[in-house]
């Protein structure tokens, strides 16, 4: 049994074509990956997988339940984080996560133990009987990942977790995901940070103007455009670009100190860069050669689509 199936999905609202026959299949036990640009369909494919939003056409099941037919069989089968908190602001930290337990169905006791082990895995314990109104951004979005995993769903659920957090509570975020994935969660989520993403995920979706474009594990989207590779030099003086022009160079940019020279063969660039030192008598700081990119992937599939 799939943890996520969701058939012909698709929804309008007025003349646009939000989402436009999209499917997913997500077996149980990996992390999965949601991207696209603004405004792609992304948060609007979630609303429907987490039974926010009723698709015009199409299904979703969760573990089997029919999100549409039995919602709160389904939704409990759920942890869900969307894309704006939805924390008690005149709670403590502590009575969210108690108040979202006892929604879920758990006992006294059980409550009682979630909620003090989860506080402390986020870095809470000293804050649990403090308002959330008087958290930082990052603070608050702890508290709403600790009432999504409160239950130990079994399909987490999370629509761009990381947006606009400081580096500690980001960390904090992906650690949790890690050991919620470990702990037997399958993971879905949305996100703008594509190194995240090549990070967290087993499998990536890209979607664009509401379709799915390409489907893969990231080394395989990443192969995708092979020929995107650079060598990333800095010099001991400035340079200009007039410097990179040779055979197999198809484009230089500046990166703050240093120059990214793509090429389709990186070996051939290096020996010409060398050469161009020791010609021009400068000192080469540093050099590397990359591997392809999530992040070039990511643009050249959502790019003119």
């Amino acid at each position: 049994m799939d943890a996520i199936e969701a058939n012909n999905l698709r929804k309008t609202f007025g003349p646009v074509i939000a989402v436009d026959d999209v499917s997913i299949t997500l077996p149980q036990g990996g992390i999965f990956g949601f991207l696209g640009p603004n405004g792609a369909g992304k948060t609007t494919v979630i609303r429907m997988l987490t039974g926010v939003l009723i698709p015009d056409a199409g299904s979703v099941r969760i573990l089997g339940t029919d999100v549409n037919k039995d919602p709160l069989t389904a939704k409990l089968k759920m942890g869900v984080i969307p894309e704006n908190g939805t924390v008690y602001s005149d709670l403590t930290a502590e009575q969210n996560i108690l108040i979202t337990a006892k929604f879920y169905g758990m006992d006294r006791a059980s409550r009682e133990e979630r909620a003090g082990e989860i506080l402390a895995r986020l870095g809470l314990e000293e804050r649990k009987n403090d308002l959330v109104r008087t958290f930082s951004k990052g603070m608050r979005q702890r508290i709403s990942i600790a009432c999504a995993i409160v239950h130990s769903p079994p399909v987490l659920i999370l629509d761009e977790p990381t947006t606009g957090l400081d580096v500690y509570s980001r960390r904090l975020v992906i650690d949790t995901v890690r050991h919620m994935n470990r702990e037997g969660s399958t993971v879905l989520l949305t996100t703008h940070n594509i190194e995240e993403a090549n990070a967290l995920c087993s499998m990536i979706s890209i979607v664009n103007k509401g379709r799915i474009v390409a489907t893969g594990s990231p080394e395989k989207l990443k192969k995708t455009f092979d020929t995107s590779r650079y060598v990333e030099i800095s010099f001991d003086q400035p340079v200009g670009h007039e410097l990179f022009k040779a055979p197999g160079i198809t484009r230089t940019e500046s990166w703050g100190d240093k120059w990214r020279v793509y090429t389709d063969d990186p070996d051939r660039a290096v020996k010409y860069l060398a050469s161009l030192a020791e010609r021009d008598h400068l000192t080469i700081v540093s050099i590397a050669t990359s591997n392809p990119t999530l992040e070039e992937a990511f643009v050249r599939l959502t790019e003119g689509v």
